[in-house]
């Protein structure tokens, strides 16, 4: 099954599946600065823009481009900032 979701009043966009490798969500996020929390350890995949992401612990800022990632530890909240519309793949473990 697909789960749509919105978020910061529609400027992030996602859809959810669960395939033999786990949870998964595929969005699209809008220019703007968020804060995301996560209950679970995520895996972030650039697609197509780029982010630039403050992760938990971290003061420093780090841009994350096309076809790169970065990792979340679970139950922690992290930072994204793009300039551009910006798609990714987020996989949960």
């Amino acid at each position: 099954m697909i789960n749509s979701n919105s978020y910061f009043e529609g400027n992030v966009l996602s859809l959810g599946y669960t395939t033999a490798a786990g949870k998964s969500t595929v969005g699209v996020m809008e220019p703007g600065s968020y804060e995301f929390g996560t209950g679970s350890a995520e895996v972030m995949t650039v697609i197509e823009g780029e982010m630039e992401v403050v992760l938990p612990g971290e003061t420093e800022s780090k841009m994350i481009g096309k076809g790169e990632f970065y990792e979340v530890p679970a139950n922690s909240k992290f930072q994204v900032t793009v300039n551009v519309q910006t798609s990714y793949l987020c996989q949960y473990s």
